[in-house]
């Protein structure tokens, strides 16, 4: 596959996020295979995992700790391979508990390569 379009990257934004989204165990670990590549790496400052099982580990960790709260997507700045976005956590139509900013890396498949996330608004801190 050739670099990836504004667009596609939007929409794979738009899909990591859904992912993250979706509670169904199957139904999630479904997507997680569609989206991310296979040694796919994700890296914030509470965790790093490879690999798909890890990624899907980790989203259901996450939903466990903050169960009910759905991510929504900020504007997505995108060139190259490469795509910056702010994601809120918080109840359906509510005010985000959570807000982060992650960098998306997408493979020559047009998979998820990598993701590095960072927080910027956490519970407590």
């Amino acid at each position: 596959m050739t670099e990836l379009q504004q667009t596609d990257l939007q929409q794979l934004a738009e899909r990591y996020l859904a992912v993250w989204n979706e509670t169904d165990p199957a139904a999630r670990r479904k997507l997680v295979d569609e989206v991310w590549a296979e040694d796919g790496s994700y890296t914030d400052p509470l965790a790093a995992v490879t690999g798909r099982e890890g990624v899907d580990a980790l989203i259901g960790a996450a939903q466990a700790q903050f169960p009910g709260l759905e991510f929504t997507l900020g504007p997505v700045d995108a060139h190259h391979d490469i795509a910056r976005f702010t994601w809120n956590l918080g109840p359906a139509g509510g005010e985000a508990l959570v807000v982060g900013f992650d960098v998306l890396v997408a493979g020559p498949d047009g998979r998820i390569a990598s993701v590095y996330g960072f927080l910027d608004r956490v519970p407590g801190a």
